[in-house]
């Protein structure tokens, strides 16, 4: 059987596909998907291909970068919000490093400009991996900084 790690309500979190590290996390298990903020996104044909561009976090962010990114892996999913509207979102597939292991992670692509948090994790991700301790915040993000040290 294998042993689920422990992982608090918030997090830090890096995403080494898109360049992004000690990202502010929150941890949702009502959440399906996992999601992050992004703004301008655009549905484009670039050599034929059906593409989307976006940009991750918000130009007043500390750790905005500014790159615009693109992907053809990408599909449109359904999604109820919590306040119980449906509207659909772009989702890609990338990789996430939580307690010093990559993860495949499939992350819509969402305004959570209002929200505290630029990035969510939901059940998808945490499912059979983690345990979720809201008492405990930043487990990873400082095991981490400890293994640095």
């Amino acid at each position: 059987m294998n042993k689920k790690l422990v992982i608090g309500s918030l997090d830090k979190v890096d995403f080494p596909d898109l360049n992004l590290f000690d990202i502010p996390c929150k941890i949702d298990t009502g959440a399906e998907t996992s999601a992050i903020h992004c703004h301008k996104v655009k549905l484009i044909e670039r050599q034929g291909k059906e593409i989307i561009t976006f940009y991750l976090l918000d130009p007043d962010h500390p750790q905005y970068n500014g790159i615009e990114f693109s992907s053809e892996n990408f599909r449109e999913k359904r999604i109820k919000s919590s306040f119980g509207h449906t509207e659909y979102r772009y989702v890609i597939k990338s990789r996430i490093r939580l307690f010093g292991k990559i993860i495949k992670v499939d992350l819509t692509l969402s305004d959570r400009e209002q929200m505290k948090y630029p990035v969510l994790l939901g059940k998808k991700l945490l499912k059979n991996k983690f345990l979720v301790d809201v008492s405990q915040k930043n487990l990873s993000y400082n095991l981490k900084n400890i293994n640095k040290g």
